[in-house]
């Protein structure tokens, strides 16, 4: 090719999207493959959705409104916010990026662990900005770590509460404790995609009391606990200072209308939310119990999956499980090489999943 290619862009890995059902079936030639590797509700979703989706179909010939003023408002009455300190996105992720390109010059850094949700990295890269990576420290996020590792350069600290993969937490005191330490220059990322799941009151949540910080910008997305993964649709809480940047840069339909109404019809269902919530704790209480009794260590965790270590390459454990039609996440490419990641699934797929990882791993 004779056109160039920005270096930025050239170093970017790929992000490796779990493999859905279809294509895991067409490949193994199986049916009614059980899925435990994306994160994902098992339960599916409000029966309200569909009905909100439904209703919207007959006016898919309109463009779906820059800013979708009920859900907005809904958030803003739920968490004692105003609507200008709401920021909505096709996905977390699509906020994540406009955080970066609106706040990031090149040669800027952007600070966060390793390893951590590939799209903060991406982001950067894709801002022409510097992502610093601090290991973890014990399977958590090493926030002496990330503190230390700010510069003059650095403009954004991503941190992900409760942590994908190895489920662990930060607690409110430790929270405080590094925010304190950052300067007033820099935004503080917290993504709180697992935070519905959190079981332990100890636990930082950043929109317990939300604003009290200008520098925080709260992450949560509609994806897991709500069920609408596939909907794409997540939103962030900060400073109207910071949303009026991000709003000025996204694209001005960056949201479907279908994931509008979605959202908005799943936020009032709260009887859904706590079936999930109550199904995802049992779900991964069983899972803890089984695999420990099993032999396998099995991780602490607050969010709806959880980190076990097989004892061996985990590539091949995940791919003689997919023979079997379990789909489970390994975690190599995050470089924790015997290490696996399972999301609570229903009864049935649990089961599923111990007698079958017990199989292959010869328990």
């Amino acid at each position: 090719m004779s056109f160039s290619i920005s270096e930025s862009v050239k170093a970017i890995k790929p992000y490796e999207a779990g493999k859905p059902l279809s294509e895991v079936e067409r490949e193994y030639g199986i049916s009614n493959a059980v899925k435990l590797a994306s994160n994902e509700n098992p339960f599916g979703y409000s029966p309200k959705v569909a009905q909100a989706v439904l209703s919207k179909l007959s006016a898919m010939n309109r463009y779906p409104e820059p800013v979708p003023f009920i859900l907005c408002q809904k958030l803003a009455e739920k968490y004692h916010v105003q609507m200008e300190n709401l920021v909505i996105g096709n996905g977390s992720d699509d906020i994540i990026a406009l955080l970066a390109h609106g706040f990031l010059d090149p040669g800027q850094e952007a600070v966060m662990p390793l390893p951590s949700f590939l799209m903060y990295e991406i982001s950067v890269k894709t801002a022409k900005g510097v992502p610093i990576m601090v290991p973890l420290k014990d399977f958590s996020t090493n926030l002496d770590g990330l503190v230390k590792a700010v510069t003059p350069k650095t403009k954004l600290v991503f941190v992900t509460n409760p942590f994908n993969p190895t489920g662990a937490v930060i607690t409110k005191d430790e929270f405080l404790r590094f925010a304190d330490q950052l300067p007033d220059s820099v935004l503080i990322v917290v993504d709180e995609a697992y935070i519905e799941f959190v079981r332990d009151d100890s636990v930082y949540n950043a929109l317990d009391v939300p604003l009290t910080d200008p520098r925080i910008v709260t992450l949560r997305t509609f994806s897991k606990a709500y069920g609408l993964a596939g909907f794409r649709i997540g939103y962030g809480v900060m400073d109207k200072a910071v949303a009026e940047i991000l709003n000025r840069i996204r694209q001005p339909f960056n949201v479907n209308a279908l994931a509008q109404v979605a959202a908005q019809a799943a936020l009032e269902d709260t009887d859904f939310l706590s079936k999930t919530i109550s199904g995802t704790h049992q779900g991964i209480d069983f899972l803890t119990q089984k695999f420990t009794e099993a032999g396998f260590e099995v991780l602490p965790t607050q969010a709806n999956f959880l980190m076990m270590d097989v004892k061996t390459n985990s590539r091949e454990i995940c791919e003689k499980l997919l023979r079997k039609g379990v789909v489970v996440r390994s975690l190599a490419s995050y470089g924790y090489d015997t290490f696996i990641r399972i999301n609570a699934g229903t009864d049935q797929e649990n089961k599923i999943c111990v007698d079958a990882l017990i199989s292959v791993a010869g328990k």
